[in-house]
């Protein structure tokens, strides 16, 4: 189920702070993000390029059924990923609406005289409970975990269910990248290396020295990552959180009522970065934004 947030600032009423492509999507404008996002793509398409031109597609009348299912399960698994890499980078995290600290705000949201609120600052807004302000972001995030370059934006309240399937898919294509340049070195080895790739021996070894390299890189970093994730959500506490050891001034869900607040009620729905959970809380509209 997606929501339509009221914003709350001046002027056109929609606040096109960190938004492209006609207010549709959030986009950071951060250069290092950016150039990280240009890596993990570039990266992809190596594999791409190896596990494609190097080895499945060069093998495919000599083991036909081999190559067939490698390549349906390789293409599945990166397509998957690209587009939860997509959908977590364009995704508002969450963010609160800047400027929503003045008299006539704090009025409408409810507030008592004496009343205690959290302020920041820096975006001139009033923080919910779990929010914290991301410096590249430059707002505040509900339920901010961390802000991650290489998807160059942070991972929070709205998007944190892309950047675990992101990490799963990735951790995914790389342990299969890693079975498929076994599979091709054995084959090498067995047979000829001049007659088991389109390209030269030299070049062959250093390609699939490289995607091992690769695999090996990217599949522990987000082995590592996935389950650092999980186990936030399962505990309920963010990483920001859990690094600052705050103390939990919310009321602390159950595992299953966790999980559900990142993915919804279980189906296969889970696991598809095209759909957005359907179960949400109850909310503040003050505190979303367009």
């Amino acid at each position: 189920m997606h929501y339509s947030y009221s914003s709350l600032s001046t002027g056109a009423g929609i606040d096109q702070h960190n938004r492209c492509l006609g207010n549709r999507a959030w986009c950071v404008k951060d250069i290092c993000g950016i150039v990280c996002v240009i890596m993990t793509w570039l990266l992809i398409l190596f594999a791409e390029f190896v596990v494609c031109g190097l080895i499945l597609l060069p093998n495919y009348n000599i083991n036909t059924i081999f190559s067939t299912i490698n390549m349906l399960i390789f293409q599945a698994l990166a397509f998957l990923a690209f587009v939860s890499h997509l959908r977590t980078m364009l995704s508002d995290p969450g963010a609160v609406p800047r400027g929503n600290a003045t008299k006539e705000m704090i009025e409408q949201m409810g507030y008592r005289e004496g009343q205690m609120f959290y302020k920041c600052p820096k975006c001139c807004s009033i923080k919910p409970d779990r929010a914290h302000h991301c410096s590249v972001c430059q707002r505040c995030i509900r339920k901010m975990d961390h802000h991650c370059p290489w998807v160059n934006n942070c991972v929070g309240e709205n998007n944190q269910k892309y950047f675990v399937l992101f990490t799963f898919y990735i951790a995914s294509i790389s342990v299969h990248t890693l079975f498929l340049v076994m599979t091709q070195f054995a084959e090498c080895v067995k047979s000829d290396w001049r007659t088991c790739s389109p390209y030269s021996p030299p070049a062959t070894i250093f390609l699939l020295l490289f995607l091992t390299f690769e695999g090996l890189m990217f599949g522990i970093f987000t082995i590592i990552m996935l389950a650092t994730q999980l186990n936030a959500i399962l505990n309920d506490q963010t990483g920001i959180e859990q690094l600052k050891k705050e103390e939990a001034r919310w009321t602390k869900k159950s595992r299953l009522k966790s999980i559900q607040s990142v993915f919804g009620r279980f189906s296969l729905a889970w696991f598809s970065p095209f759909t957005e959970p359907s179960c949400r809380h109850k909310f503040n509209s003050h505190f979303y934004s367009v």
